[in-house]
């Protein structure tokens, strides 16, 4: 997450993981929406490096970092069945 410190990281995180919840039909605890969300984000940065996508500030960090989430609840949806 560019430039936004741990608290700005830690916001986004449960931001982009509550988001990633809602778009995913699912229902987490505050806790699991962070770790989804931080988790989500180093898909997200993994992904947006892999197709030369650049992001900045708080906005393009929890856009990322959102998408991230949401692959990564597909990705566990997908192998793991409806857990998480």
């Amino acid at each position: 997450m560019n430039g936004v410190g741990f608290i700005g990281a830690v916001i986004i995180g449960v931001l982009a993981g509550w988001i990633a919840e809602k778009v995913m039909g699912r229902d987490h605890g505050l806790l699991t929406n962070l770790v989804v969300g931080l988790v989500g984000a180093l898909i997200g940065a993994f992904l947006a490096s892999m197709f030369n996508i650049h992001f900045f500030g708080f906005v393009g960090s929890l856009l990322v970092s959102t998408l991230g989430a949401i692959v990564l609840l597909w990705l566990l949806g997908l192998f793991g069945g409806r857990r998480v």
